[in-house]
């Protein structure tokens, strides 16, 4: 695309002449093949929830999260309570479609319609959801459903610290920004952030590697995976002529 100028002579963005601010999530259902995605009710989901998280032998997968584990029922519903009363924050409970079950949170927050900006974030895995396919679906549905309604970027941040968070993002597609130093302090520390983002434009090929990962002829009888997520991510932007940056 060849560099814009003003009257001025200088340099301008690439012209928006049809957009329109992009719309706002509903509080919805959202259907994988694997898993689905509720809007948060705390009083149904609390007791799954909380039963889910406390599989974990300890608190360090809420080191990098806002908050500590509640460590009791009444406790965790309090906090449930308080993210979804969260403002211009909508928050869905991932639900195995086998089991029936609630797994885990996700969030869609940061929500700029006017500027088609949104942000994928508060992601809290139980250890039922780790290290299976209803995370990567979970997230693929928050994704997709970002795009329908318009949105130009969806954004992914994390702690500079949090590794896995960081290699969770780059396996979806998501591109690294840049690092904010000492962005904000957390739970008494201070704390760098991490940017990540997906535009629209790179999108179509990355719905089109993570459907195909989803795909149930991409898993053997044994559940494991026959073509990585990496690998179908770098042949769909190859096709697209390498997209904006390079395949992870």
């Amino acid at each position: 695309m060849s560099q814009r100028f003003n009257e001025f002579n200088q340099p301008i963005g690439p012209a928006l002449p049809d957009w329109q601010p992009a719309r706002m999530p509903e509080r919805q259902t959202l259907k994988g093949s694997y898993c689905r995605l509720e809007p948060l009710d705390v009083a149904k989901h609390s007791g799954d929830l909380y039963a889910a998280y406390a599989f974990a032998a300890d608190g360090r997968d809420w080191t990098y999260l806002t908050d500590e584990r509640p460590s009791t029922p009444e406790a965790f519903r309090h906090w449930l309570a308080q993210r979804a009363a969260e403002k211009n924050v909508i928050t869905f409970t991932i639900l195995c479609a086998k089991r029936n079950r609630a797994m885990g949170l996700a969030s869609y927050m940061r929500i700029d319609r006017d500027n088609g900006s949104i942000e994928l974030g508060g992601l809290t895995w139980s250890p039922l959801m780790k290290r299976t396919i209803i995370g990567t679906e979970a997230l693929y549905l928050m994704l997709k459903y970002t795009f329908e309604l318009g949105y130009r970027r969806c954004e992914w941040k994390c702690d500079a610290l949090n590794a896995p968070s960081r290699a969770s993002a780059e396996r979806l597609g998501f591109q690294y920004e840049g690092t904010f130093r000492q962005m904000m302090t957390r739970k008494g520390r201070s704390r760098d952030t991490q940017w990540f983002s997906i535009l629209d434009s790179e999108w179509p090929a990355i719905n089109r590697a993570i459907t195909c990962w989803l795909d149930r002829e991409n898993f053997d009888p044994q559940g494991q995976q026959i073509q990585r997520l990496q690998t179908l991510l770098r042949a769909a932007k190859l096709v697209d002529g390498g997209v904006n940056g390079s395949a992870v």
